[in-house]
């Protein structure tokens, strides 16, 4: 699994998975959107021609941002969470209104489908997909409370920053400033890990689930593809056979030029080879089709699988990151509230962390959205392949 730090970690996922490119329409994103302030640009090769063009890996990422239908869920999420703030009795209810609201199709319209669907391997093995999406998508909303989260547990920590000013090196906090520090610190020390409970079996088991369904439908996809070759051979075959059939029935007519009943008697070669040669292509055009409908399916399960790594070393260094904060506050209030050295430092150390905390919630925040959009757009494009394939 490799993780990139900083900024590079999404933008790097949504270049190499293809997912970003969404309904490929660009519209203005909010203002209260993320992605309105990135500056820094990493470049990469594009390809391995010395005179070709270099990508910006950041104007990737704008672009994946910076469509309809991530802004689309973008608003669904936040506008969700922004009036649900107080805590709800029984969360599995509230994760799956959330997820009926997101998840598009929504699980009404995929079992419609399904049901009037014939049952064959195809059709069980997308359910399998659209099922395991939508368990991918649970574990998504979780971590976008998570960040909520995180941003309460900071709250404290937010407020010091933002009311007491960087002193410089020759000048001491005042006695009200550490006593106000040293509440706050307590304050923040009081609330948990938000995601303390996000790591652990929860990626494994996603993760291995994807893997299985991965790996029977490129299984599935391997077979399509033989019988496509021996197709297309057999279709070369018969319109061999059918050349040869009018090259013996013209010499026959030209040898036999007195007979009719020669080149009546050819003709009956040439019309076996037509009807054959017909019902060929009309099966190669159907598995061309089954092709397409596995390898989105495939396709969309490799995008995923990559996104809960991306996702997952996101959230083992946040969860880093709030755990090495903890533990710095806990040391400087060891030793009592009247010692302002250690709460001083502290402070100091929290305000020249705490861009980079900012930096990586917003990172998994829009990463989640990206995530979305993908199970989205594969959920999308299936559906139609079978609702297609059934009528």
């Amino acid at each position: 699994m490799q993780c990139f730090g900083g900024r590079k970690s999404p933008a790097a996922a949504a270049v190499s998975g293809g997912e970003a490119n969404g309904d490929g329409r660009r519209r203005t994103r909010d203002a209260g959107s993320p992605a309105s302030g990135m500056a820094s640009t990493t470049t990469s090769s594009a390809a391995a021609s010395p005179v070709a063009s270099t990508i910006s890996l950041n104007r990737e990422y704008a672009l994946a941002v910076d469509t309809n239908s991530y802004n689309e869920i973008w608003s669904k999420i936040h506008h969700y969470h922004t009036s649900d703030e107080e805590p709800s009795t029984s969360p599995n209810a509230h994760l799956d209104l959330a997820i009926d609201r997101v998840l598009q199709p929504d699980r009404q319209s995929i079992q419609e489908v399904l049901r009037t669907a014939r049952p064959t391997q195809l059709t069980r093995l997308v359910s399998d997909y659209l099922d395991s999406s939508e368990d991918t998508s649970h574990l998504f909303l979780s971590l976008r409370r998570s960040v909520q989260r995180a941003h309460t547990l900071y709250a404290p920590i937010t407020q010091l920053l933002d009311l007491i000013p960087s002193p410089p090196p020759s000048r001491r906090m005042s006695s009200t400033q550490c006593d106000w520090a040293y509440d706050k610190f307590q304050e923040f020390l009081s609330l948990d890990n938000p995601f303390r409970d996000t790591t652990g079996s929860s990626f494994d088991s996603m993760r291995t689930c994807f893997a299985q369904l991965k790996q029977q439908l490129d299984h599935h996809l391997h077979k399509t593809r033989r019988r496509h070759r021996f197709l297309r051979r057999a279709t070369h075959g018969s319109a061999a056979c059918l050349i040869a059939s009018v090259a013996c029935a013209a010499i026959a007519g030209l040898v036999i030029a007195t007979h009719a009943l020669g080149a009546l008697v050819a003709m009956p070669v040439l019309s076996t080879c037509l009807p054959t040669r017909d019902l060929m292509r009309g099966r190669r055009r159907r598995l061309r089709d089954l092709m397409m409908r596995v390898d989105a399916a495939a396709r969309g399960t490799y995008v995923l699988d990559n996104h809960l790594d991306t996702i997952e070393c996101l959230v083992e260094r946040l969860h880093a990151t709030v755990e090495s904060d903890k533990e710095l506050v806990r040391l400087g209030l060891e030793r009592g509230r009247g010692h302002h050295r250690p709460i001083e430092e502290v402070l100091r150390q929290l305000r020249k962390n705490h861009p980079s905390l900012l930096l990586q919630l917003r990172d998994l925040d829009e990463h989640v959205c990206l995530c979305f959009a993908a199970v989205n757009r594969a959920r999308r494009l299936l559906l139609q392949h079978i609702h297609h394939h059934a009528s």
